[in-house]
């Protein structure tokens, strides 16, 4: 009988144990600012928590802050989360962490570690107007309440003329340590490591889960580099380039395709990049084509058309609003124009480079006929080549200086001594090399 007992408790224990280990919980890290990559790294979280139908999800915290329409979707996204969620500030949670860390359902932090100071400020460090700081407070105010944290304190954290009792005096935001949050109500305990918080609720046997992004997700932030966004610009622009030097050729404008689509894509799945922005890009490119093959001299539509495409091109990088860069941080602005103008430059210098040296390229002898057919090698030709020199024609495309003009109904490359002359225009040949000839335009006088 004794044995019997015995075995009943064995199995329950064992039953029990194995349901125990059963639970699960996911981790992850909020280890940088808050902008659309650490966006969509929470989205990605969240989704992997309910595919593995964890029973709760830790957030291990250490951030000063960063985009407020980022935290505002992150936050959102946590308060609608079914499940406990768990946040463990491991030394800070400043600004936008704040909002984030209120969220959620309960707060832990390390020794040390400090939470507050939301405060919206812009590029340069100083406080944003007040439509941003009175959004924010809403916020702050409107995320406490959901929580069951006192409201007033988290506007204290944004509103520096919000004067607490016994918590701060006007002209001071709130910003609280360890122990003063655990004091009033803003953290439920000090603990160590996430170990410590496991144990708290229950979950020390728990099977832990660490979120890490998957390899497809791994390659788009690699694409996110600026070194790897400006190679990208460069085999856009410098592709576009060789394609209109040599139209049909193929091979330079799926080269610029392929670079865009690998520039533009990530940046879209990371929510910087919008649509308007692609088709500002698309319409750039649209003039500055239109201004090489249609419209005569390279004027308005050109220029526009750099500028548009260029522009188009750092507008991806940066999390602006149409054009808003309040939260947009002085430092992107110069990496994301930098990085294009990079890119630019160097498409430029490999445009000139690339034309010289593919006439001495291997490459370039197997397309080409770079050798001379002798008489005496036994070549004869039919065609005796007559002096052109005086010769007059029309222009059958603008020479900018080189083209094509029309003699006779035939057509022949021309360029001019260096100046512009448009399409249908009366031209003379004065000097004649290889298949090619130098023109100039005759006047209606002559």
């Amino acid at each position: 009988m004794q044995s019997l007992k015995a075995y009943i408790l064995f199995l329950s224990l064992t039953i029990f144990s194995g349901y125990v280990s059963a639970q699960k919980v996911l981790v992850m890290e909020i280890d940088d600012q808050i902008d659309p990559r650490m966006n969509r790294y929470t989205e990605l979280a969240l989704d992997k928590a309910n595919e593995d139908s964890v029973d709760a999800v830790i957030i291990d915290m250490n951030t000063y802050g960063g985009a407020v329409n980022d935290a505002d979707e992150i936050r959102t996204r946590f308060l609608d989360y079914e499940k406990p969620l768990y946040v463990f500030i491991n030394k800070n949670a400043a600004s936008a962490g704040a909002l984030i860390s209120i969220a959620c359902d309960s707060i832990y932090m390390a020794q040390g570690s400090s939470i507050g100071a939301a405060t919206v400020v812009n590029q340069t460090g100083e406080a944003a107007p007040d439509k941003y700081q009175s959004y924010m407070r809403s916020m702050m105010r409107s995320t406490a309440e959901a929580s069951g944290r006192n409201p007033e304190i988290a506007e204290g954290m944004v509103d520096e003329k919000i004067e607490i009792d016994s918590i701060t005096e006007s002209g001071e935001v709130i910003t609280f340590s360890t122990s003063e949050a655990i004091k009033y109500g803003f953290c439920e305990a000090e603990v160590e490591d996430i170990d410590g918080i496991l144990k708290r609720v229950g979950l020390e046997n728990a099977e832990i889960i660490r979120f890490e992004l998957s390899g497809t997700e791994k390659i788009i932030r690699f694409f996110l580099n600026p070194f790897i966004s400006g190679i990208l610009i460069l085999i856009i622009i410098g592709g576009i380039y060789f394609e209109l030097q040599t139209p049909g050729v193929g091979f330079p404008l799926a080269a610029s395709i392929v670079a865009l689509t690998l520039y533009f894509v990530p940046y879209y799945l990371n929510g910087m990049a919008e649509n308007w922005e692609l088709i500002m890009f698309i319409i750039g490119i649209g003039l500055i084509i239109l201004e090489f093959f249609v419209i005569p001299g390279f004027g308005i539509a050109g220029i526009s058309g750099i500028i548009l495409a260029l522009g188009a091109l750092v507008l991806i990088m940066l999390n602006n609003d149409l054009f808003d860069f309040q939260f947009v941080g002085v430092e992107k602005v110069v990496i994301a124009i930098a990085t294009t103008l990079a890119g630019f430059t160097g498409s430029v210098i490999l445009a000139f480079i690339g034309g010289v040296r593919l006439t001495q390229s291997k490459f370039f002898d197997r397309i080409a006929l770079v050798s001379t057919q002798q008489r005496s090698e036994g070549y004869t030709s039919r065609f005796i080549k007559e002096s052109m020199i005086g010769i007059k024609g029309t222009t059958f495309t603008v020479l900018r200086p080189s083209g094509k003009i029309l003699i006779n109904g035939k057509i022949f490359d021309a360029y001019t001594r260096g100046e512009y002359i448009g399409k249908d225009k009366k031209v003379e040949i004065i000097d004649e090399s290889g298949t090619s000839f130098k023109v100039r335009e005759i006047t209606d006088n002559e």
